[in-house]
């Protein structure tokens, strides 16, 4: 399938020519290197773009019409190629999603509660809580139900512009459930447009019925062999947080997957700085998410590593912190950074929109460098992303971009209430209904 767009309003396209990885510093909100005028012209075929030039040359090529007057998005041809007419609507790339628990099940709504109440979420967690509640109703699960709660969240991701997701495990935290946990997440996007990819999160928390050291030695010894025999994660986790994973532990279970053929992703300094995200730079991390109480020297070292600083601003939201991510900090020093929604059972949210309004809020960054975070940057995080242009519109890049209802870049994350998107094209095909 060939597809035009024509007559389209102003183009985040991410991609200046001369830059490769993710952008820092004032490059981030930097309009002239980041964004086509209007009057631009978008060909794809199949799942990539083929072309972006001025949409009068475009147009005298495949469609001959001389007049393009639409008040809204609508489609002008249909058959060989297919022509619309996107009436002056702004474009951004499709969202890239880096971090997300995508399949659990069970609820914890009832700690909210106690969060009012005062308790921390370690506190929570001790008193019969947090990840362990989740792990006891996901464990109890089957397979078909968990696909269809997942079905209906990546259906959701869609909706809000997500093309490609980021999918952990961590809820079955026995090899037997973790396995079924990775294959839900392998089978789920099959029937979507949206492109997901794995990551083993043996190492979330310690399940009731072992210590510490049994749970450490069952991961290194049964889960991992098991999980890098099964071939569906491309990644491994480690929740490095006091109270959970220590330095050591997570160095040993890190050292040992990427010596397997495993990349790595590190949960760190959440809660406090316990030395997270400078082992994430020594041990050559894509990411250190969270990071919300790493030092200075240790997002350095990040940057200086290639390790970008995965930012979650829903979960210090939900959980009724006011300790927010150093965004602007990090713009000043020029260190790199991402934005992803975290979803979770505390924080079950798949809108990279209101994530991203959550930053601009809280920190009074422009929305383009949320827009940089929530795309190319995140998509420089995954290694699908930085094999194939993922989070830019760009020549030879993936067929993926959302048409917003507005003529205004500034529009995709400024609505709370209402999708931000007209329409959403995900990997080559449309994903939401037709104007």
């Amino acid at each position: 399938m060939r597809r035009l767009l024509l007559n389209v309003g102003p183009i985040a396209h991410l991609a200046p020519n001369g830059f490769a990885g993710p952008l820092v510093g004032d490059k981030m909100y930097d309009f002239e290197l980041l964004v086509h005028p209007k009057g631009m012209a978008i060909l794809s075929s199949d799942e990539k773009i083929e072309k972006i030039a001025p949409s009068e040359e475009l147009q005298h090529e495949f469609f001959h019409q001389k007049k393009l007057d639409s008040r809204v998005p609508t489609i002008v041809q249909r058959g060989e190629i297919e022509v619309w007419d996107l009436s002056g609507k702004a474009v951004i790339p499709g969202l890239v999603d880096g971090h997300t628990h995508l399949v659990w099940t069970g609820d914890r709504s009832g700690e909210v509660a106690l969060r009012e109440q005062g308790y921390t979420y370690q506190q929570i967690s001790e008193m019969g809580g947090g990840i362990n509640k989740t792990v006891g109703e996901t464990r109890q699960a089957s397979l078909q139900s968990l696909l269809l709660s997942a079905r209906e969240r990546l259906a959701n991701a869609e909706n809000f512009g997500t093309t490609f997701l980021e999918a952990k495990s961590g809820y079955g935290l026995t090899t037997q459930d973790e396995l079924k946990l990775l294959n839900a997440s392998n089978q789920v996007s099959d029937d979507f447009q949206i492109k997901t990819t794995s990551t083993w999160l043996g190492a979330h928390s310690v399940p009731k019925e072992l210590t510490q050291a049994q749970y450490v030695e069952e991961i290194l010894s049964e889960q991992l062999p098991e999980v890098i025999e099964q071939g569906i994660a491309t990644y491994v986790d480690v929740f490095c947080e006091n109270g959970w994973f220590t330095i050591e532990e997570t160095e040993d279970i890190c050292n040992e997957a990427k010596s397997q053929g495993l990349e790595i992703r590190l949960h760190v300094d959440e809660f406090s700085d316990c030395g997270g995200a400078q082992l994430a730079a020594e041990l050559g991390a894509l990411t250190a998410d969270h990071a919300g109480w790493s030092t200075e020297d240790a997002r350095d070292a990040c940057h200086k590593s290639g390790v970008i600083q995965g930012f979650l601003p829903a979960t210090p939201h939900v959980l009724g912190l006011d300790h927010w991510p150093p965004f602007q900090q990090c713009i000043d020093n020029e260190w790199a950074w991402s934005l992803a929604t975290d979803f979770n059972p505390n924080c079950p949210s798949l809108s990279l929109p209101h994530i991203s309004s959550l930053a601009i809020e809280q920190s009074g960054i422009p929305s383009i460098a949320a827009l940089v975070a929530a795309s190319r940057n995140s998509a420089c995080s995954l290694l699908e992303g930085r094999e194939n242009k993922l989070g830019t519109i760009s020549e030879g890049g993936p067929a993926s971009l959302n048409i917003l209802h507005d003529d205004n870049i500034e529009a995709w994350c400024s609505s709370e209430s209402n999708l931000p998107f007209a329409k959403t094209l995900s990997n080559g095909g449309w994903v939401t209904p037709s104007f």
